[in-house]
């Protein structure tokens, strides 16, 4: 043992992805965390603001400062940011349609706190195209928004040279389904795609690719197979180093280091036995922090509670404080690679890293990432692939402990009040956000509003870069909701493929099996009816874009002989009702992760009473805690699904029974099923 002194490399920027209710409460919640030691922030957003509506919108109804603060224009940036010098901080933002505009409100207030604007430094996420594919909160057609991002990367490098115009965004595509050799491939054909598009713009000079190529960084996803995960990341670091040094030329290997930013794994924290995700946290975190050649710039935690509703600001410093004891009283940063000379990393991460080649051929001979998406063939590999994992998990193939194993438990202490395990937010909230945006409209120049308006129009229309037109924008006061609007009218709105009606059967239903016998009664509760197929409408109420759940009950739903109606995300009540009753289905099915349930779910019942439909039973699957679950079953919700409740055939067959008692049918003889 040696006295000496070892040197240490610095920590990554240790974040916490933060935001509610308003911009007065979030500028505080920011102030405590950056007090507790954290070194960056990471602004989350609520979903008007990521998806372009003002918080009066309609679609924004129950969705304001839910999952994320509310900007609705510079005053609630300047409120965000009050006290907090912006030259000085490192702010993620996790904005991607929107994500032009919110940078320039950013630049903006920073201006007014006389801050120089080439030495702001932080991240845009900025990745559009993974919005097709798995968060939908994309706006504009892919073409448009290949425009934007692209527009946006040539505005920084050329004005705000140390900021990271968009973080590649592999962490959603794992959520949605994606393998390590999938995540891999298809976020590094997006990058590829974005860099084609930059330097076939002509806005940036050949010889400052090497600028551009820089400042690109990625966002990814570690999941509990950390040695995988390990391996993962270094075969995205040597496949960034060869696709840079190969496809665009650049020489400096500082300029094609591979940066990138993780939140570690949320898909798998579990609502059962959430002590557990702790555990889970820590394990995620060290594959991406044990490998120096492959360590992250900056990393965020989820907090224990996540699976069960909002955390609250006692979690988020326990996950800060968990990248604290390992950066600061561990010895991790006083050595080299530790897996230099393994040839067990150097195997698996060889073979990850051919996959992802074979893989990236595969859609570059399709033409790219957006032939790819608009194919639908990214969307239909990504359910199929998420359904298969989903099939492991039932079968018991893949084990979460707690959940299909070792599942007997002590009361925990930490849930034993649920309802003050999590945070709720005021919904006198929201008020006070619609309150603010009307005063706000009342104040500023409407003149000067309706002159940026038209210009950032006739911008659009042109090839010019559209960052200066929107800078104009927010210094004259427009809104969220009206720059994206404006856009809207010049490059149209943009509905992706769902990819249902492209996956594969992804459980077979062999004779004696659970999902044969959920057949079974499928076909017997329509014969019984005297309709050829049952009918199932699964709806994406509001704003909320995560459709993994919703996607894999349409798909199990179909694979157990159910006619399927599903329209994808983004949809009001009034058309959800107006689907299921055109379409005379026998089960409507509503999928909200976003905490608006308590808003959307009555509305959709009070529609469809309104309507006439008096016997078709409403599930309701999402985050949903048991008191909210209790109340919409007592305003006539007929089952409440949520994360505990992993068995999707026996959800499916739960719909049929939900079915059969509406209809005044004797119950199925069908295996147990979960209680609701």
């Amino acid at each position: 043992m040696t006295d000496q002194k070892r040197d240490r490399d610095r920590p990554w920027l240790m974040r916490t992805y933060a935001g509610h209710s308003t911009a007065s409460d979030s500028n505080a919640l920011y102030r405590k965390n950056l007090a507790k030691g954290q070194t960056g922030l990471s602004v989350a957003f609520d979903l008007p603001t990521q998806t372009g509506y003002d918080s009066d919108h309609v679609l924004a109804r129950g969705e304001v400062g839910r999952v994320g603060v509310p900007v609705g224009h510079v005053g609630d940036m300047r409120t965000l940011f009050d006290g907090i010098p912006l030259e000085q901080t490192n702010t993620s933002m996790t904005i991607n349609a929107t994500a032009m505009w919110l940078l320039a409100m950013y630049q903006v207030v920073a201006e007014e706190q006389g801050a120089d604007v080439t030495r702001l430094t932080g991240t845009t996420q900025n990745d559009i195209v993974k919005e097709y594919l798995s968060r939908g909160t994309h706006v504009f057609p892919p073409g448009p928004s290949v425009r934007l991002i692209t527009d946006m990367i040539a505005y920084t490098v050329a004005n705000i040279p140390k900021w990271n115009p968009i973080n590649i965004c592999s962490y959603h595509l794992q959520e949605a389904g994606a393998t390590p050799v999938q995540e891999i491939a298809y976020a590094m054909c997006t990058a590829i795609s974005v860099l084609d598009a930059v330097r076939d713009s002509g806005q940036v000079p050949a010889e400052r690719m090497g600028e551009v190529v820089a400042r690109i960084s990625f966002f990814v996803n570690a999941g509990v197979r950390f040695v995988e995960e390990m391996c993962k990341m270094r075969a995205f670091a040597r496949l960034w180093e060869k696709v840079t040094r190969e496809r665009y030329g650049i020489e400096d290997a500082k300029q094609r280091r591979f940066r990138y930013g993780v939140q570690v794994n949320s898909l798998g924290l579990t609502e059962a036995q959430p002590e557990n995700n702790v555990q889970r946290i820590v394990l995620e975190m060290l594959a991406v922090t044990l490998s120096k050649d492959a360590r992250a710039r900056a990393v965020q935690l989820p907090a224990w509670n996540e699976a069960l509703g909002l955390p609250r600001p006692w979690d988020q410093q326990w996950s800060l404080r968990i990248q604290q004891v390992l950066a600061y009283e561990s010895d991790l940063l006083e050595y080299g690679d530790i897996f230099d000379g393994s040839a067990v990393i150097e195997a698996k991460t060889a073979e990850l890293l051919a996959g992802a080649e074979a893989e990236i051929a595969k859609v570059l001979e399709m033409g790219g990432v957006i032939p790819a998406v608009e194919s639908g063939y990214l969307k239909s590999n990504l359910v199929a692939a998420h359904a298969e994992r989903r099939a492991r998990i039932e079968s018991g193939e893949d084990k979460i402990v707690g959940v299909n194993c070792f599942d007997t438990t002590e009361e925990s202490p930490l849930t034993a009040d649920l309802d003050t395990a999590i945070m709720v937010v005021d919904p006198a909230s929201e008020q006070s956000v619609l309150n603010g945006l009307k005063a706000w409209r009342e104040q500023r120049d409407e003149a000067a509003v309706q002159t940026a308006l038209e210009q950032l129009k006739a911008t659009a229309r042109t090839s010019d870069n559209l960052m200066p037109a929107t800078l104009a924008c927010a210094r004259a006061g427009v809104t969220t909701g009206e720059w994206s609007f404006a856009l809207r009218d010049v490059f149209g709105e943009y509905r992706a493929p769902t990819g249902v009606g492209g996956a594969p059967v992804a459980v077979a239903a062999e004779p004696g099996g659970e999902l044969a016998a959920v057949r079974e009664a499928v076909a017997a509760t329509a014969g019984e009816l005297g309709v050829g197929k049952l009918r199932l409408l699964v709806g994406k109420p509001g704003l909320d874009g995560h459709s993994n759940g919703a996607e894999q009950i349409a798909v199990r739903a179909r694979d157990a002989g159910f006619e399927v109606v599903y329209q994808g995300i983004r949809l009001t009540p009034e058309q959800i009702v107006s689907a299921a009753v055109a379409e005379d289905v026998h089960c409507v099915g509503l999928s909200i992760l976003s905490g608006a349930h308590p808003e959307l779910v009555p509305d959709v019942l009070h529609r469809l009473r309104r309507a006439g439909v008096e016997d078709v039973p409403v599930i309701v699957g999402g985050i949903i805690p048991a008191a909210d679950a209790e109340t919409l079953k007592a305003a006539g919700v007929a089952a409440v699904f949520t994360p505990k409740d992993f068995g999707i055939t026996t959800i499916i067959g739960r719909i049929v029974d939900e079915i059969r008692l509406a209809n005044r049918l004797q119950p199925w003889a069908a295996p147990t099923h979960a209680t609701s």
